[in-house]
């Protein structure tokens, strides 16, 4: 089959979270098993666009509303991912550093779904499946079903993949100018609670809708920000799969940003090594466990959750453990755990930002990656602390809870918590203190991880499936 994945993300193009790891590696995975799989997305001034070679493969034009544009798209010439990459420039629109969160993202995102199906439509083939990923692509499907001047893609089918619900693209009716003439008969397949709804629409309008693990799929039909009753009614064409992590990338064994490799044999002395590093660069006590966050600063994440926890954890049980903060995110927050850095000295340490190399280290040496999320659609943090030994916490949610067996259940390897509170966090500090005396019994914890089967290869089976069907 040939397939085009359109997308606001990818890795290592542009990422700001799980959406750009998938998009990057999921079309690689299933070029690899036989089929075409393309990628299109926005053309942002990012390091990767100026650090590669690029053709152009196609100048046209469009037009939103009354405003006409000119648009350009190149495809990068190396083949580089393993999947054909293309990315779509619109001066004025797409030509920035960031990804998101610009006041005319609204726009942004709408011109670029209309120049990618104008390109489309020039083709002459068709592709047998476009492959839309969250409320950036989400108009898509309607254009395709409904714009009378794209009716020639109308019989491509349509999968859409929900990454996160909670941000949906809302718009106001007054930018409904925007979609390409469209059947006005068909008003109630843009709308949802008297705005056009770009996710609402894309899972009104597609053949299928996919969501990134079982778990999160059923949440969706209770909590998924006003949308409850539209999942309970499409729920028929809804599938939930598990997104899988590019072990090429995420190996131990062969991680280019680590000195030092281990594998599932070798995984003590390996992690001790890779802990001395981070022990020695955070002033840590190397004897002590090491529970360490990784990923954004946000209310999803219960990031604000963290201060309180640690601090209740070392006064609860001492300096008993090391901890250590690596993200970005709502700046009070950053705030609180900056402020932590004197007082708890020699105990916690923190890194604001993001950087990929120490995030694998992080993985590396931890013993406990924490992840208290009040909402998390599948995770990948906690199958990459998997692969590389290290015991995920987690709170029972979304894809969390379909791959963190906890250690009390037979053949667990974690440990899990319900509630997303610094309470239960302080409880679940204390089972991670008390596994880590126990050394057998944490090796044999690591050892169940590191044999889970998280690739890719797996997952692209079930997509074939949605695919067929």
């Amino acid at each position: 089959m040939e397939i085009v994945h359109l997308s606001a993300e990818c890795y290592p193009v542009a990422k700001a979270g799980g959406l750009g790891d998938v998009v990057g590696a999921l079309p690689k995975y299933q070029c690899k098993a036989g089929h075409i799989a393309k990628v299109v997305m926005p053309m942002y001034r990012t390091p990767f666009l100026y650090n590669h070679e690029w053709s152009v493969d196609f100048k046209g034009h469009a037009n939103l509303a009354n405003w006409y544009f000119d648009f350009t798209v190149i495809k990068e010439k190396h083949n580089t991912l393993g999947y054909d990459l293309y990315l779509i420039d619109i001066n004025g629109l797409l030509d920035r550093q960031k990804i998101y969160g610009y006041d005319d993202d609204t726009e942004r995102f709408t011109a670029f779904q209309i120049a990618g199906l104008t390109w489309m439509k020039s083709w002459e083939h068709r592709p047998d499946v476009v492959h839309c990923h969250d409320y950036h692509t989400g108009l898509t499907p309607f254009i395709m079903r409904y714009a009378f001047d794209f009716q020639a893609l109308s019989g491509i089918k349509t999968i859409f993949t929900i990454h996160n619900a909670q941000y949906q693209g809302w718009m106001t009716w007054d930018k409904s100018r925007y979609i390409p003439r469209w059947d006005l008969w068909k008003r109630g397949m843009l709308e949802w609670a008297n705005n056009i709804n770009p996710l609402a629409s894309a899972v009104k309008c597609c053949d299928r809708v996919t969501t990134v693990s079982q778990s999160y799929l059923e949440e969706l039909k209770f909590q998924s920000n006003g949308l409850e009753k539209l999942f309970e009614y499409e729920r028929g064409k809804c599938v939930g799969i598990l997104n899988g992590i590019d072990n090429e990338v995420w190996n131990p064994a062969t991680d280019n940003y680590l000195q030092h490799h281990f594998s599932i044999t070798s995984v003590t002395k390996g992690k001790e090594k890779n802990k001395e590093l981070l022990c020695h660069r955070f002033g840590f006590d190397l004897q002590k466990p090491l529970i360490v966050f990784i990923g954004r600063l946000v209310g999803e994440k219960a990031a604000e959750l963290l201060p309180d926890a640690i601090a209740g954890a070392i006064y609860q049980f001492g300096h008993t453990a090391s901890y250590l903060i690596l993200g970005s995110g709502e700046h009070q927050v950053e705030g609180r755990l900056t402020d932590m850095l004197m007082p708890f000295s020699g105990t916690y340490n923190a890194v604001i930002g993001y950087d990929e190399k120490l995030s694998h280290l992080m993985y590396a040496g931890a013993d406990f990656l924490l992840m208290p999320s009040r909402v998390e659609p599948c995770g990948l943090n906690q199958m990459y602390a998997m692969r590389y030994g290290t015991v995920p916490m987690v709170r029972s949610t979304g894809g969390l809870k379909d791959t963190v067996v906890d250690m009390g259940e037979t053949e667990g390897f974690g440990i899990r918590f319900d509630q997303a509170t610094a309470g239960d966090i302080i409880y679940s500090i204390g089972r991670a203190i008390q596994v880590y005396r126990d050394k057998n019994f944490l090796l044999l914890m690591r050892e169940r991880m590191m044999q889970i089967d998280h690739s890719w290869e797996n997952t692209v089976q079930q997509y074939d499936q949605v695919y067929q069907s």
